[in-house]
């Protein structure tokens, strides 16, 4: 495979790159028969983004109810939110755009890993990488082990996630915060949604400055060298 020399960028999935809303209710409801239980599906579904086990933590539920509750949530996954699941406009192109840019493409969710690979293969994606089960600053150590650039996300959390690993915060109206509490919390960009990712990425890919030698000291800085991509003016 030939060598890749464009920016490494990193994706959520959740609110990011697929709605998974409607299964998620469903999910939640499953829970709901099985157990007894009267969790609010429609709250779940619009607050996507913690681990799940966190979520079911603070319900009050203990260790060993939240860990079952995590189990059978998983277990009904595939069959419950998989096909329920669409494509936020612009995620294919974004995926493409990075792509086109010579560039490497990661996702990188707090989703368990097998049922975010079951959503790639649902919709046709080939990513590079796929890391589950992680959150927040962990989502930022995996950014730092492959030297992304930047991370794309709709949550506080992958603005925290993108800070940790010193990468550009890109992030998307999309999920549960609008873009002024996405700005607030220190997004270093801020798009209504991926239609304007591409575009974003060819801007900043620009200003760059190819391997950095504009630098009055020759030497490109920590967001050139991980590909070019820095934040809008």
């Amino acid at each position: 495979m030939a060598e890749r020399n464009g920016p490494t960028v990193g994706f959520d999935l959740d609110m990011t790159l697929i709605d998974p809303r409607p299964g998620m209710v469903r999910a939640i409801e499953e829970l709901n028969r099985e157990f007894g239980l009267a969790l609010d599906g429609e709250h779940f579904a619009a607050n996507l983004g913690p681990p799940l086990y966190d979520v079911m933590r603070g319900h009050g539920f203990d260790d060993a109810m939240a860990q079952r509750l995590v189990r059978h949530f998983r277990a009904v996954y595939p069959s419950v939110v998989i096909e329920a699941t669409t494509a936020l406009p612009g995620a294919a192109e974004a995926l493409a755009a990075v792509r086109e840019l010579g560039g490497r493409t990661l996702v990188i969710t707090g989703k368990h890993q097998p049922n975010a690979e079951l959503h790639l293969k649902a919709l046709g994606w080939e990513v590079d990488r796929l890391v589950g089960d992680v959150f927040a600053t962990a989502k930022g150590e995996v950014l730092r082990q492959e030297g992304a650039a930047g991370y794309v996300g709709d949550h506080l959390g992958d603005i925290v996630g993108a800070r940790t690993a010193g990468a550009t915060a890109v992030a998307v109206a999309t999920g549960p915060y609008d873009a002024a509490q996405l700005a607030e919390a220190g997004a270093d960009v801020v798009l209504r949604d991926l239609t304007e990712f591409p575009a974003w990425l060819e801007r900043s890919a620009a200003a760059g400055g190819g391997d950095g030698s504009d630098h009055a000291d020759g030497q490109p800085d920590r967001a050139q060298q991980r590909g070019q991509v820095q934040p809008d003016g």
